[in-house]
Order: structure tokens, then sequence, then C-alpha cells
């Protein structure tokens, strides 16, 4: 199984129609500067691999405008370190304001695979040019994966009710997806950072070399100001894979946790 699932299932928080419409945000980012955030993939009980999350502040300017800097770390652990290394690199540079992303680049190295992608994003024109050919966004809301996670988490939700479904437009690879989403309520998850009142979402997923035809993934994402995923569980053709929050630090809010 390719390691990219560990974070695709970042973007698949909650969007809104692929229209022309644009997405509605807070009046702020619910994130800030200075966020790490730390993951594991565990398939079965065996921990797989962790990812770091970052949030940077930077000086590179694109169109005249500031930026922050985004980057995923993600590398295998464990006994499957022996076996299948990966070392994984995601950096995506986004908007301040709008929170869409200008550049995004990729360094994968898995077991003897290798890629290295670039993209450049003119959100106006709805142009997407990277190394892979030159693409054209449905809307002026088109991200990659790793904005993609970013923008969604500063989404305004406050009008969503349960059995809502929505969707979200993102770049990978020489393609444009969209990822729909339903609403399925409210959980209290046990993690490594305690007892967290979450939102439950369940994202569409195509059956195939990974996923059972009646395979179903799941998201947990805290109910409070940071909207942080904190678990996402899909099952496979062979067991099951889940992604657990290890720490969170530099969050801007305060966790939902149940005393």
């Amino acid at each position: 199984m390719r390691f990219t699932f560990l974070f695709a299932v970042f973007p698949i928080l909650f969007g809104f129609s692929a229209s022309a419409q644009e997405l509605p945000l807070k009046k702020e980012p619910v994130f800030q500067a200075g966020e790490v955030l730390e993951y594991k993939l565990k398939y079965g009980f065996i921990t797989a691999a962790e990812a770091t999350i970052k949030v940077l502040n930077t000086d590179l300017k694109f169109d005249g405008n500031s930026t922050y800097k985004l980057s995923v770390d993600a590398h295998t652990s464990g006994t499957f370190d022996v076996f299948y290394k990966i070392r994984d690199r995601y950096d995506s540079y986004i908007d301040k304001d709008t929170l869409t992303p200008y550049f995004y680049q990729e360094n994968v190295r898995e077991g003897g695979y290798r890629r290295e992608d670039k993209a450049r994003f003119t959100q106006s024109i709805r142009k997407i040019v990277s190394n892979r050919g030159t693409f054209t966004g449905p809307t002026h809301q088109t991200f990659d994966l790793v904005s993609a996670y970013y923008f969604a988490r500063s989404l305004d939700i406050s009008k969503m009710k349960l059995g809502d479904e929505f969707a979200l437009n993102y770049f990978l690879g020489d393609e444009i997806s969209q990822l729909k989403i339903a609403y399925m309520g409210k959980e209290v998850i046990n993690t490594k950072l305690g007892n967290i009142r979450c939102l439950k979402f369940s994202p569409s997923i195509q059956p195939g070399r990974i996923f059972r035809k009646d395979s179903r993934l799941y998201l947990w994402i805290t109910d409070d100001g940071n909207r942080v995923p904190v678990k996402a569980q899909v099952e496979i053709l062979v067991g099951a894979v889940t992604m657990e929050i290890k720490s969170a630090s530099g969050l801007k809010y305060p966790l939902a946790k149940i005393k």
C-alpha cells in the first residue's frame, strides 16, 4: 500500500459543493505559525509509519503576498522500516489570507520508488502548471493535498447538519479530483491527548487494489476552534489501517478535552 494514504486522509475533512461558488472561510485561520502535529499510522496493532506536520512563517512571497510554509515529513518505523523504507517530504506555500496554495513540491522515496513533483497554482485564472503538464481547475480554489488539509480546517461549517455531504477539489500527480464527504455526527474519541469531543465524517473511497467494495473510511476531527484530525480508520482488503494523533503543540485554541 502506498504510504501517501497517511496524509491523503487529511484533505478529506470537509468541504462544500464543487461548483463555481467559492468555499466560505472563517474570519481567520484556525491554525498559526508554530503549530506541530505528529501522527502514527497503524496496520492492525503495529505502528507502520509516522508523520510530522508543521506550519512555518516564511519570507517567501508569491505575487507580492505573504505566505505560510506547510511541511509534512513522513517515514516508516519499526519492522516496516527494515523491509520497505519510506522517506517522504511534502511542502506547500499558501496565502496567509485566502489559504489557497501558490506552490507545492514533493520528494517521495518509497523503497526503490522515486518521484519529485512540483506545481505552481494561479488561482485567479484557475491554472496549475506542474512538471507533468498544465491543468485548469474547476474553481478558483483548487488545492494540493497539504494545503487542502489546512484550508478545510478553517472552513465555516456552522450551518452543517447531520447527513450533509460536502466536496473539495485537489490536484495530485497529473489530475484534479474531488472528494465527497458525509457528516456523521459527534463522538468522544480516546486519544494520546486524552478524551476529546470530535466531529465524525465518512469520506467516499474508490474500491480497488487496496479497498474492498464495502470499505468505509471514517475521520474524526476535534470539535473545537482547532479542527485538528485526531483519528482516521479504513478497512482494506486484509485488515484495517488507522491513523492516530501522537502529539500537538503550538495550537491556537484549547483542545475540546473531556475532563
